[in-house]
């Protein structure tokens, strides 16, 4: 059988659209995964995907002394790319961008194995910007981003089918919720976020009046030793990581959660109101800001700048988003376009 490579990593945002197209590729043809020794491998654990470790290197932003030596450790990753794929021998090449992929793309359209690659910000990001030089296809999330591509094409952002199929009532038995209370369901991403979770343990004796609360803190809060002394009977639940997403989702009625594109695309297609804290540092190009303030110029989510983010003003802003039946009414009205078929049909090109 035919193989198709997936590639992407760095952060879950680089991978979890791949783990989304999995079980329609997976109908098509063998599927292989080429990333680095990070995040893409631990989510690819348990899935029966071959996995080909390439090392490749970071960009890092704002420090020369810290880039002098990528150039020739890029060559070294082109070069370890190509021997991988050569043993491979897929048909093409599906890339999701971060610079895990970078490496694997360039190699794929030196040995003239066709590349597609996906964007999933507004505006693209560095890697996706190299790869779609060389890529046969551009696909967008976003309608406005094809244009900044070469080859560039409004697909749609893949969406987990498992998402959109979970039960409300096992969830909340899963967590422990009465569903006398709305849920709200919090979480910063595959990491977590240290802002966020401190915001929302200082505004819990104002919230859990109101809301049930499932808080997936990720890494960030896994060794905070103030963490809170509650638990599912006093209507707080907190775990590190959830793998079961699609139960977290079904349990809440409203959500707090950074703004990566992944992210606020499933909170859209599950029509979940959204209170969205974009990520603004040093280390970040505002992609999250970006696609945050496009979705609220729409009327689809409310955002809170990290700049005044704090328990005081966190309990108001979740009030005012349960309350917000504009929002609610634009939510059920919108059109969400799943990008999975678009880019499995684009695939499926290269499979004849």
């Amino acid at each position: 059988m035919q193989k198709i490579v997936l590639t992407g990593g760095g952060s879950a945002g680089h991978v979890t659209p791949n783990l989304a197209l999995l079980p329609s590729l997976r109908a098509l043809c063998d599927v292989v995964y080429i990333g680095t020794d990070g995040i893409e491998r631990r989510l690819l654990q348990n899935t029966g995907v071959p996995f080909y470790t390439v090392k490749a290197p970071k960009l890092v932003r704002g420090s020369l002394f810290a880039n002098l030596a990528l150039p020739v450790r890029f060559a070294l990753s082109l070069r370890a790319a190509r021997r991988a794929l050569r043993a491979i021998r897929p048909a093409a090449v599906f890339s999701k961008g971060g610079y895990a992929a970078l490496p694997v793309a360039w190699a794929a359209a030196s040995l003239h194995i066709p590349v597609v690659t996906h964007e999933s910000d507004l505006s693209p990001g560095l890697a996706n910007r190299l790869i779609a030089r060389r890529a046969r296809a551009a696909l967008t999330s976003f309608p406005e981003t094809a244009a900044k591509l070469p080859r560039g094409r409004y697909a749609g952002s893949p969406v987990r089918p498992e998402l959109l199929r979970a039960d409300r009532a096992a969830a909340l038995r899963k967590y422990g919720f009465s569903g006398g209370k709305p849920v709200l369901l919090c979480f910063g991403g595959g990491s977590g976020s240290a802002a966020l979770n401190a915001a929302l343990e200082g505004a819990l004796p104002a919230l859990l009046p109101r809301f049930d609360v499932l808080h997936l803190c990720g890494k960030a809060g896994a060794s905070d030793k103030n963490k809170s002394a509650l638990s599912a009977k006093d209507g707080y639940v907190r775990l590190e990581f959830e793998r079961d997403m699609a139960s977290a989702y079904a349990a809440a009625d409203l959500a707090l959660a950074r703004a990566g594109s992944n992210t606020v695309f499933e909170l859209l297609a599950l029509k979940k109101p959204s209170l969205l804290v974009p990520l603004e540092n040093k280390r970040s190009r505002g992609d999250q800001v970006e696609n945050a303030l496009y979705f609220q110029r729409r009327g689809l989510v409310r955002v809170l700048r990290e700049r005044d983010l704090s328990p005081a003003v966190l309990p108001a802003a979740l009030n005012d988003l349960a309350d917000d039946g504009a929002l609610r009414a634009a939510l059920q009205a919108g059109a969400f376009r799943s990008g999975n078929a678009a880019i499995v049909q684009e695939l499926q090109k290269y499979l004849r």
